[in-house]
């Protein structure tokens, strides 16, 4: 079992716990996610790691109430457990693979979306803990939705905040803000890493396809079960056939068939979508049955 050592409401449906799983922290990195259970029957929830402490071997997750099982942990109170916690999984974010002092020369974007601010966040402190400050973009519908600010201000060298209604700090969307910084304030970067709802990413590509500037997507909105088995987080990046949740979760953004998986994750949401999905894809439908090995690393 795991204990919650501490659970927190961020926003309206959007919860913050802290979990006592000391060898998922003495081993995970920024970018990687864990699997919860809250029952032997329950099911399987793939969530990014917010923020570790290996000394106190807490592992930090955020979520947003989507579904019944969410629904159901944002109940979990301080001291309740979970049935299973299981990670690290994933790719670790490309950054903690790089050489440092060359990263310190890079100039960095960040741009977060909703509940994307939660992956990102890690990533930021890593940078931060390394004496890299990178620029940060965190974006919500309304002032109450925004989650995480004062945590990222900490470790950004620049936070810029937007709401889409206006409501506090800058109005509109995160990328009318990237606008303003590139094209206005003549900002340059060398990369930029963005993480939230599909659409939104795919808008993000969009404009830095523009300024022909590096861009890493995190597609964990499309994990379901968090081992490749569902199919669920099919994608198409450039012309292979990819899996979130072991291939990834991050991906060159430029490549990603945006429109595809957005499509594709309307259709998984019904057992007739599934139905059509697993006959129309064969033996590429699965990522963890040992059949796709030659479709899914090309």
């Amino acid at each position: 079992m795991y204990r919650i050592l501490k659970a927190q409401k961020l926003a309206d449906k959007i919860v913050l716990m802290d979990v006592y799983a000391p060898r998922i922290a003495a081993n995970c990195q920024p970018g990687q996610f864990v699997i919860v259970k809250m029952g032997e029957n329950g099911e399987r929830i793939p969530l990014t790691i917010c923020d570790y402490n290996r000394v106190e071997g807490t592992i930090t997750i955020v979520f947003q109430e989507v579904g019944v099982s969410t629904v159901k942990m944002a109940d979990l109170k301080e001291n309740d457990s979970f049935r299973d916690f299981a990670g690290p999984l994933g790719n670790p974010s490309d950054l903690v693979h790089e050489d440092l002092e060359e990263l310190k020369h890079k100039k960095l974007l960040f741009v977060a979306g909703g509940v994307g601010a939660a992956p990102v966040y890690p990533q930021v402190k890593w940078l931060h803990e390394n004496g890299i400050e990178a620029d940060v973009i965190i974006g919500a519908k309304t002032k109450d939705m925004l989650i995480l600010e004062d945590e990222l201000k900490k470790v950004s060298g620049n936070l810029y905040v937007t709401t889409d209604d206006g409501s506090y700090g800058r109005s509109g969307l995160v990328t009318n803000v990237m606008e303003d910084l590139i094209q206005n304030q003549g900002k340059k970067y060398d990369a930029c890493i963005t993480i939230g709802p599909m659409i939104m990413m795919k808008f993000v590509c969009l404009l830095t396809r523009k300024y022909d500037l590096k861009t890493v997507v995190s597609m964990n909105p499309v994990m379901v079960d968090g081992t490749g088995m569902c199919g669920a987080c099919r994608l198409m990046v450039g012309d292979q056939v990819k899996f979130a949740c072991i291939d990834g979760p991050e991906f060159d953004g430029h490549l990603v068939d945006f429109d595809q998986a957005i499509k594709r994750s309307q259709m998984y949401k019904t057992e007739e979508g599934r139905v059509m999905l697993k006959q129309q894809e064969g033996n590429t439908h699965h990522g963890g049955c040992g059949n796709c090995e030659e479709s899914t690393n090309g």
